[in-house]
């Protein structure tokens, strides 16, 4: 089975950095695009940021200038550095990873969620 788990969510004040970390297990043939996605409460969820196969990036718009997505293909991780926290930043963040399992196609995987609560 393919398994996602996401750490290094936390409370943090505005103007500070948070890291977050996501590792994929299981049997894995390849990793395509993986992400970070965010929801806050009563809100749609959205795409934060994206890294493809070739390491091309992709950010929202209010994130941009301030966060770095990151991959490391050797451990199937994909990582998040934000700075200069906001306190719209509060969500609950998913790591998202397009996968092919050995023998079958490409399927979309989620991470379990980890609060970032950006507050003085």
């Amino acid at each position: 089975q393919v398994q996602l788990v996401e750490s290094g969510g936390g409370l943090v004040q505005p103007g500070g950095s948070l890291r977050l970390s996501c590792a994929a297990s299981g049997i894995i043939f390849s990793i395509n695009t993986m992400g970070w996605y965010r929801q806050a409460p009563g809100k749609q969820r959205e795409l934060v940021a994206a890294i493809t196969s070739d390491d091309s990036t992709n950010y929202a718009d209010s994130v941009k200038g301030r966060s770095t997505i990151s991959r490391d293909n050797a451990k199937k991780a994909v990582y998040l550095q934000m700075n200069s926290l906001k306190p719209d930043d509060t969500a609950v963040y998913y790591c998202n990873a397009d996968i092919r399992r050995r023998g079958g196609g490409v399927r979309s995987y989620w991470g379990q969620g980890s609060q970032v609560t950006v507050s003085s």
